[in-house]
């Protein structure tokens, strides 16, 4: 089963909560949620305070995708705001096979993210001891970003090193997925979207994961 990961990125600030309990109602099964220090990409955006005051209003899983640098230290932090899936950037982080080891000790899920130009052969000893892998189609920052069509080779990629050495391992996308590309998407390995302003434009949630999942 393909699952769909909505970003609330692109969900109204001004009436989050609301937003994600329409996520609920209406068939997300994941909440992605993004957080930028600023450093690694240029924008800021989630902390702890957010993940934990909206932890109280969802039983959907929190799909927590760390774009910082030096993610190690924040760690145990995010696991107590309630984080289910930890992803950090390979790109980021010095020792990670350590930090996945280490998210993997609070007994959640641990993943590993790529920007579009990183080598899917970085992460391949990685592979047996990995929960998800993300593959970033876009560069990482910002939301509303086209599709990078080179991507879909890269999910062939991750594809075929999961089915040799971890057939249980997710295999997500997140950047500039709607409508017109989900369906290659899945076709090329994917079995988790990310999708923001697909899920959250004209306000329409209900109808957008309907649509989305109607393409898959």
């Amino acid at each position: 089963m393909v699952k769909i990961a909505p970003s609330i990125l692109s969900a109204d600030f001004s009436k989050l909560g609301e937003d994600i309990k329409s996520l609920d109602k209406y068939g997300a099964d994941l909440i992605h949620i993004d957080v930028m220090d600023g450093m690694f990409v240029p924008n800021i955006s989630f902390g702890i305070p957010i993940i934990k005051s909206i932890r109280k209003i969802t039983k959907l899983p929190f799909d927590v995708h760390l774009m910082i640098e030096d993610p190690s230290r924040y760690i145990r932090d995010f696991v107590e705001a309630g984080a289910d899936i930890i992803t950090v950037h390979f790109e980021a982080d010095r020792h990670i096979d350590r930090t996945i080891n280490y998210i993997k000790s609070f007994g959640i899920k641990a993943a590993v993210a790529l920007n579009p130009a990183t080598q899917i052969e970085n992460i391949k000893y990685l592979i047996p001891n990995l929960d998800m892998v993300l593959v970033m189609s876009v560069n990482p920052g910002f939301g509303g970003q086209k599709y990078i069509d080179y991507c879909y080779d890269k999910i062939k990629e991750v594809k075929k090193l999961a089915d040799e050495y971890n057939r249980d391992m997710m295999i997500e996308v997140d950047g500039g997925i709607g409508k017109n590309n989900i369906k290659k998407v899945v076709e090329s390995g994917a079995n988790v979207i990310v999708a923001g302003s697909a899920v959250f434009k004209d306000k329409d949630i209900k109808n957008n994961i309907s649509s989305l999942r109607g393409e898959i």
